[in-house]
């Protein structure tokens, strides 16, 4: 005869190690700042921004589209939930950080030392970097 005394059970809850958390917030931010800066710079045609578009023959209303959209995939990869929303950001930021760098290189416009292909190139690489850390609540 055989009698069931307890059973016990534990769950496991599967956390994301810290260092992990604290690498993907410190790359994200990097991310929103940079492209926050690059926005405004871009909406109120700073630093030669006027420049940068007409030297590759865009016009120059490009620079308010272009600054709208970074300020909004920032805002939409910073502000908790939405993680449809937020795939589609990090995919519209890549798509416009290789774009600029595309543009520069077909315009053979590389500014100082290939400024102008590095930084676009380096931001998509912050956005890949803050995508592949993102934690499985922002997940699909």
């Amino acid at each position: 005869m055989s009698t069931i005394i307890g059973a016990e059970t534990t769950a496991k809850v599967e956390t994301q190690p810290r260092g992990k958390m604290i690498a993907y917030w410190s790359v994200t931010l990097l991310l929103a700042a940079s492209i926050t800066l690059s926005g405004i710079g871009q909406l109120m045609r700073y630093g030669g921004n006027v420049e940068l578009v007409t030297n590759i023959g865009f016009p120059l209303y490009v620079t308010n589209i272009l600054g709208s959209w970074k300020l909004l995939g920032v805002i939409a990869i910073v502000v908790p939930g939405f993680p449809r929303l937020k795939e589609w950001a990090h995919a519209g930021l890549f798509f416009l950080m290789t774009g600029a760098a595309l543009s520069h290189v077909f315009a053979n416009d590389y500014g100082d030392y290939g400024f102008h292909i590095i930084l676009p190139l380096s931001y998509a690489a912050l956005n890949i970097a803050s995508w592949a850390l993102r934690p499985k609540s922002r997940k699909l």
